[in-house]
C-alpha cells in the first residue's frame, strides 16, 4: 500500500506519496530528502524564479547512476492534474500555445518536488502583472567546459567575462551549475529586448574569443569546442531557459545550481556543491546571488516596446462615460515619458479615501488608500491597487456624478515628483515625494499577496511611511523589514544593508545638446560656463570626501588634492561638478587632463599632480546638511551651492548668468571654453537622467565614439597607428562613423599601440565599413571611447574633418548619445541613434 501523507503548505492541502522512494541510487536521497530540501531552501530560490515560466525535467522512476541513467522528460505544459491554486500563464509559440506554472511559492515548489520534477528552468525575463512578457532583468552566460577541460577553466574565463561585464557598469555573479561549467549572472535594468540582451552576449562572448583564442569559443560547433570553454551566449534568447539558481540537478549524485563567491571561484579545490553543502552554505551565509533580484528597478507594467498592442487604459475606459463625467477620458495612453509626477486625491466617494497615484511608463498607477495617507512609521495602511489612470487625471479635481464609478468629490490632497528608489514587480515600490503642500517624505509600498486566487489579494498592498526619511543618512531597504519581516525578507533586506553600507551618491544629472533657437524665453534660463573636463560627484561627510566618476567608479584616489573639499565645504554635502585641468593660459585643456585620468597608484598620482594640478568647478548640490536638495527647483540649489562651498585655490563655484545668453556665449568664448549650460531657473536635479531642463551650446561640434580598429601609420608615423576607425551604437550594433588621424600628441601615439593591440580581434564590429578604411585596417573589440571634434555629419552619416581630443575613460560605449543639434545628420537617423543605446546597467 502506498504511503501517504497530507501536508498544508501555505493554506494548500497537497497529498504527498512514495516518501521513501529513492530519486538518487548512488547517494540514497529519497523523496523525503528532495522535499526537504527544497522546502528549506524556498526563500533563497523563489526570488529567481517568481514569475518566470517554468520548464520543468522530471525524473518519475529516479535519475538512475552513471552507468545506467534513469528515464527523464521534459514538461513545459501544464496537466489536468494540476492543482487549480498553482499560478500559471499562457505563451503563444508559432503553431501552438503552452500554459506554464509560475513558482512562486513554496506550494508550488512542494507540488513540483512531490512529482519528481527535480529541475527547475526558467528564462530571464519575467511576466508583468497583465501576463505580459517584459524586457530581460538579467543577463546570464554559460560557460561550458569542453573535452580536456573543466572548472579550473571555466573559473578563468569567468574573470575574463567579469573584468568586460564590470567595465560595461554590470556586477557579474557566479553559479557553479552543478553540471559541468558555471554560470555567470548580471543584473539589467529592463530597457533591453531579449534580442538586444542576445546580442551584447554574444558580441563579448565574440570579444573573449578574439583575446583569448586558445582558451574561449563562442561557436556552437562540438568540433571547435575540445580543449576550450564554450561561452553559451544563447540562452539570452527570449525562447530559451537556463536552470534555476539552487535548483536541484538530474544527475548520479544530488548536486545544485549553487551561487558562490568570486574568492570560491579562486580556489583550487573548486567543485560541484550537493544539496546538503547548499544547505550548509545559506544558513551560514545567506544568498550570494541575492544582489541579483534585490534593488534594480523593474517595471510594474509592460515595456514601452511591447506597449504597441496593448491599450494600458482600457479598463479605465470600460468604467467611465466621457459624456456622464467631467473625468478625462482619453482614446489612448500618453506616450511613454520619463516624467516623474506624483498625485494624491481626496476622493469623497461613498466612503472617504485617498488615491495614490505615480506617473510610469505613460500612466497613473494607482492605489486606493482607505484609511488614508500614512503619518506615522508604525502604522501601516492598506493600499489596494486599481486600474491604471492616464496622466490627464494628475490634475483633475471636481465631482463626478452620481450613479457613475467612483461617484463624489475629488480634490488634490498633494501633488509633485517623486525620486524612484526600487519598483520590484507585483512586491516593492520605494519613493521618495517631493510634495508641494506636504514636503518630501519617503513611502515604501508592498504588496501582501502570497499565492492565493482572489484578484482582490492580489492587488493588496501596504503602504509605509519610512522610518529613515531622505537625508539621515540611512537607506530603504528598512522598510521591508518594518511592513514584511518574513524570512524572506529579513535575507534580502541584510543583503541590501550590506548594499547600503557602500553605497555611492546618485549618478549625476546628464543635459541634452542644444541650440540657441531652442532656448525660447531667456528669463525663464540661467546660463554657466561649459567646463572642458570630466564629471565628478562630490561626498563630502564626516571630514572625508569620496569622489565618483559619472559611471559611480570611486575615483578618489586619482585626485588627492581635492580632499581641499573638506575644509571648504560647511557640513555634509554631495556636491556635482566638473574636474578641469589648466593650460598655461589658465583655460581648461581636456588634453591635458588626460594625464590624470587613468592613474591609480600612489607614486604616479604624486608625479603627475605636481605636474598637472586639477580644480574642481563645482556647479550643483544634490545634498546638504542632511537634507536632499534634487527635488529642489535650480534657484533654491544654487542659494544652497553658495552657502554650502567656499572659495580656494582648487575649489570654485562658477558664477551663473541670469537671463543673458549673449553675454554667456560671448564670455565663454573669449575664455576659450567649451561653450554654454543653459538650465532651466525652475528645474529639478533628475539623477541619471538626460533632461531637456539642462542644455549644452557648444562654440564647436564634438562626438563621442567608441573605437572599433586602426590603421598602420606610414613615414614619421611608421609603427605606429595612423588612425583610428570609429563608431556609435545603433539598433543592435554599431554604425560606422568614419576615422580620426589627427590630433593626437606624442604620449597619446606612444601609449596607444600597445593598448590597442592587447585588443585585437579577427572580425569588424562594424559592418560597413568602405573597403578603402578596412584594407589593411586591424579591428579591435569595442570597448575604449574617445571624443573628436568635426566639422560636419556627411548625408551618409560619416563625421567630417574629425580631429581626436582625448580618451573617455569617464564614460562607455553605453552611454554614447548621438550629439547633432544641426540637424544635418537627418532627423530619423538621429532618432534611430539616441534610441538605440544599449543601457545594458548603465544611465544613457
Amino acid at each position: 500500500m502506498t504511503e501517504e501523507h497530507v501536508v498544508s503548505v501555505d493554506g494548500h492541502r497537497i497529498r504527498l506519496t512514495n516518501l521513501d522512494k529513492v530519486l538518487y541510487p548512488e547517494t540514497g536521497t529519497t523523496k523525503r530528502d528532495v522535499l526537504d530540501y527544497y522546502a528549506r531552501i524556498a526563500d533563497v530560490l523563489i526570488p529567481h524564479t517568481a514569475n518566470r515560466p517554468a520548464t520543468r525535467k522530471r525524473w518519475v522512476h529516479g535519475v538512475g547512476t552513471a552507468d545506467e541513467p534513469g528515464q527523464m522528460f521534459f514538461q513545459k505544459n501544464l496537466d489536468e492534474s494540476t492543482p487549480s491554486w498553482v499560478k500559471r500563464r499562457t505563451i503563444e509559440h508559432k503553431n501552438h500555445t503552452n500554459e506554464y506554472p509560475l513558482v512562486n511559492d513554496l506550494a508550488t515548489l512542494t507540488w513540483l518536488a512531490q512529482i519528481a520534477a527535480l529541475e527547475i528552468h526558467v528564462p530571464q525575463w519575467q511576466f508583468g502583472r497583465t501576463g505580459t512578457q517584459k524586457n530581460p532583468d538579467r543577463l546570464v552566460l554559460d560557460l561550458d567546459p569542453g573535452e580536456g577541460t573543466g572548472l579550473a577553466e571555466c573559473a578563468e574565463v569567468a574573470r575574463l567575462a567579469r573584468d568586460i561585464l564590470t567595465g560595461m557598469g554590470l556586477d557579474p555573479l557566479p553559479v557553479t551549475s552543478g553540471s559541468k561549467g558555471i554560470h555567470l549572472y548580471a543584473a539589467l535594468d529592463g530597457k533591453q529586448t531579449s534580442d538586444e540582451v542576445a546580442a551584447v552576449a554574444h558580441e563579448l562572448a565574440r570579444a573573449l574569443e578574439a583575446d583569448h583564442p586558445d582558451l574561449v569559443v563562442s561557436d556552437m560547433k562540438k568540433t571547435l569546442r575540445p580543449g576550450k570553454v564554450l561561452v553559451d551566449w544563447s540562452q539570452n534568447n527570449g525562447n530559451k531557459t537556463t536552470i534555476a539558481p539552487y535548483s536541484l540537478r538530474g544527475r548520479a549524485h544530488p548536486t545544485v545550481a549553487a551561487p558562490r563567491t568570486w574568492r570560491e571561484l579562486a580556489g583550487k579545490n573548486l567543485a560541484q556543491l550537493d544539496y546538503t553543502e547548499v544547505l550548509a552554505r545559506v544558513r551560514r551565509r545567506g544568498d550570494p546571488l541575492a544582489g541579483l533580484t534585490a534593488g534594480h528597478l523593474a517595471s510594474l507594467e509592460p515595456t514601452p516596446e511591447r506597449m504597441a498592442g496593448f491599450d494600458r487604459l482600457e479598463k479605465y475606459r470600460s468604467m467611465r462615460d466621457d459624456s456622464k463625467t467631467p473625468e478625462p477620458v482619453p482614446a489612448a495612453a500618453a506616450p511613454t515619458s520619463d516624467g516623474t509626477s506624483f498625485v494624491i486625491q481626496e476622493h469623497h466617494a461613498r466612503r472617504l479615501h485617498y488615491d495614490f497615484r505615480l506617473e510610469h511608463d505613460g500612466v497613473l498607477v494607482s492605489w486606493a488608500l482607505p484609511k488614508g495617507v500614512p503619518t506615522e512609521s508604525g502604522v501601516n495602511h492598506l493600499a489596494v491597487q486599481t486600474e491604471d489612470h492616464p496622466l490627464e487625471y494628475g490634475s483633475f479635481e471636481g465631482r463626478i456624478p452620481a450613479g457613475e464609478y467612483g461617484a463624489g468629490e475629488v480634490t488634490i490632497w498633494d501633488a509633485g515628483t517623486y525620486d524612484l528608489e526600487k519598483w520590484r514587480d507585483g512586491k516593492e515600490v520605494i519613493v521618495v515625494l517631493h510634495g508641494e503642500k506636504h514636503g518630501t517624505h519617503r513611502y515604501a509600498l508592498i504588496s501582501t499577496a502570497h499565492g492565493g486566487d482572489s484578484k482582490n489579494q492580489e492587488n493588496n498592498w501596504l503602504i509605509h511611511l519610512m522610518k529613515e526619511q531622505p537625508g539621515d543618512g540611512t537607506g530603504a531597504a528598512d522598510a521591508s523589514a518594518q511592513a514584511a519581516p518574513s524570512g524572506k525578507e529579513r535575507t534580502r533586506v541584510g543583503a541590501d544593508r550590506a548594499r547600503r553600507d557602500a553605497s555611492r551618491p546618485p549618478s549625476p544629472m546628464l543635459a541634452t545638446l542644444g541650440a540657441e533657437a531652442d532656448i525660447d524665453d531667456e528669463g525663464d534660463w540661467a546660463f554657466e560656463m561649459k567646463w572642458d573636463g570630466i564629471r565628478a560627484v562630490a561626498e563630502v561627510r564626516g571630514g572625508k570626501v569620496r569622489l565618483f566618476s559619472r559611471n559611480g567608479v570611486d575615483i578618489t584616489v586619482s585626485y588627492p588634492e581635492l580632499v581641499e573639499l573638506a575644509d571648504v565645504v560647511d557640513g555634509d554635502a554631495v556636491l556635482d561638478g566638473e574636474i578641469v585641468a589648466l593650460d598655461r593660459t589658465g583655460r581648461p585643456s581636456f588634453g591635458r587632463l588626460q594625464g590624470r585620468m587613468h592613474l591609480r597608484k600612489k607614486d604616479d598620482v604624486d608625479a603627475a599632480m605636481r605636474d598637472i594640478p586639477v580644480h574642481f568647478m563645482v556647479f550643483d548640490v544634490l545634498e546638504a546638511h542632511g537634507e536632499s536638495l534634487t527635488g529642489a527647483e535650480y534657484t533654491r540649489r544654487r542659494e544652497a551651492l553658495r552657502s554650502v562651498v567656499g572659495a580656494s585655490d582648487l575649489v570654485q563655484v562658477p558664477p551663473a548668468f541670469d537671463g543673458d545668453l549673449g553675454a554667456a556665449l560671448a564670455s565663454s568664448s573669449a575664455l576659450g571654453l567649451e561653450g554654454v549650460m543653459a538650465k532651466k531657473r525652475d528645474g529639478l536635479y533628475s539623477p541619471g537622467i538626460r533632461s531637456r531642463t539642462w542644455i549644452k551650446l557648444k562654440h564647436h561640434l564634438a562626438q563621442e565614439v567608441v573605437v572599433v580598429g586602426w590603421r598602420p601609420g606610414h613615414g614619421s608615423r611608421a609603427r605606429r597607428v595612423g588612425s583610428l576607425l570609429m563608431g556609435v551604437p545603433e539598433g543592435d550594433g554599431i554604425r560606422y562613423v568614419g576615422r580620426v588621424g589627427t590630433g593626437f600628441d606624442e604620449k597619446t601615439l606612444d601609449e596607444m599601440l600597445p593598448r590597442l593591440k592587447k585588443m585585437a580581434r579577427k572580425t569588424s564590429a562594424v559592418t560597413d565599413v568602405p573597403a578603402a578604411d578596412a584594407r589593411d585596417a586591424v579591428w579591435v573589440s569595442p570597448r575604449l571611447v574617445g571624443e573628436v571634434e568635426f566639422a560636419e555629419w556627411t548625408p551618409t552619416g560619416r563625421l567630417r574633418q574629425p580631429s581626436w581630443r582625448g580618451w573617455r575613460p569617464d564614460k562607455d560605449v553605453t552611454q554614447i548619445v548621438v550629439e547633432d543639434p544641426s540637424g544635418t545628420l537627418g532627423a530619423d537617423a538621429q532618432a534611430a541613434a539616441e534610441s538605440s543605446v544599449a543601457d545594458v546597467g548603465a544611465g544613457g
